[in-house]
C-alpha cells in the first residue's frame, strides 16, 4: 500500500505564520473592545475555519464586530504582513520541489482560500500543487477530517495512499481521522500534544528532513 500523494498543511509547515495570526487577532480584539490572551487564545482557534474562529472571537473574546467584519479585519492585516515579509520556513520550498518530482501534491489548510493562494504565489510554489483546499470550503475545520477528504477527492487519490504533513494537534487529528498517513513536524511555539503525536506515523525535527525516502517508508506492506 504505497503512498502516491502528499498533502501539506500551510501555516506552521510551509510558512511560519502562527505567531502572525496571534499578533493580528490580538491587535483586532483590543482595537474593538475585546480581549486576547497570547498564551491560550491562538491555540484554541487553530484548525477552525474562518466563520468558526470569527464567531469565537465575537463570542468568547467579546470583539464588538460582526463575524464578517472580524474575518475581513484579520485577513486584511495578514495580507499586509505577508506582502511586507512572507516567513517561509527554511527547507520547505526544497522539500516541496523534491517531492513534486515523485508525488501528487496538494494543500489542505485552515486558512481562507484567498490567503492560501496569496501566500503560495508570493513564495513562488503555487505551481507545485495540483489542488488547494481551505477548511472554509467544507462543513467544519480541523480536527474534523473533511478538508483532507476533500483534498483527496479533488486529487483523485485514496486516503489510504496519501500522506499529510502537519504541525499541530488539530491538523494531525484531522489527517488521522481521514485515514491518511501522518508526517508530523511539530511547531516550536504551538507544539502538538503527546496524544496527537502518538497518532503520527513519523515525527520529524524540521521540514528539511522531509524527503522522498521518508514518504516511501510509510505504510510499506
Amino acid at each position: 500500500m504505497s503512498i502516491d500523494t502528499v498533502i501539506f498543511d500551510l501555516d506552521g509547515v510551509i510558512i511560519d505564520t502562527e505567531e502572525e495570526w496571534n499578533a493580528v487577532r490580538h491587535e483586532l480584539a483590543e482595537a474593538h473592545g475585546g480581549h486576547w490572551n497570547d498564551e491560550t487564545d491562538q491555540a484554541s482557534l487553530m484548525g477552525d475555519n474562518s466563520m468558526q474562529w470569527a464567531a469565537r472571537m465575537r463570542e468568547v473574546n467579546k470583539v464588538r464586530l460582526s463575524d464578517q467584519e472580524i474575518y475581513e479585519g484579520v485577513v486584511g492585516r495578514l495580507r499586509e504582513r505577508y506582502a511586507r515579509r512572507l516567513p517561509i520556513i527554511p527547507g520547505a520550498k526544497e522539500a516541496i520541489a523534491t517531492l513534486s518530482e515523485e508525488y501528487r501534491l496538494g494543500v489542505a489548510s485552515s486558512s481562507p482560500l484567498e490567503l492560501i493562494e496569496y501566500a503560495l504565489e508570493l513564495a513562488g510554489i503555487r505551481g507545485r500543487f495540483a489542488v488547494v483546499v481551505s477548511s472554509d470550503e467544507v462543513a467544519r475545520g480541523k480536527p474534523e477530517p473533511f478538508v483532507y477528504l476533500e483534498a483527496c477527492a479533488r486529487l483523485g487519490s485514496s486516503p489510504a495512499h496519501s500522506a499529510a504533513v502537519e504541525d499541530s494537534t488539530s491538523g494531525i487529528q484531522a489527517a488521522h481521522k481521514a485515514g491518511l498517513a501522518v508526517i508530523a513536524v511539530p511547531h516550536r511555539a504551538y507544539p502538538p500534544t503527546t496524544e496527537a503525536l502518538a497518532l503520527a506515523d513519523v515525527v520529524l525535527g524540521s521540514i528539511g528532513e522531509l524527503t522522498g525516502g521518508v514518504v516511501a517508508s510509510l505504510r510499506r506492506g
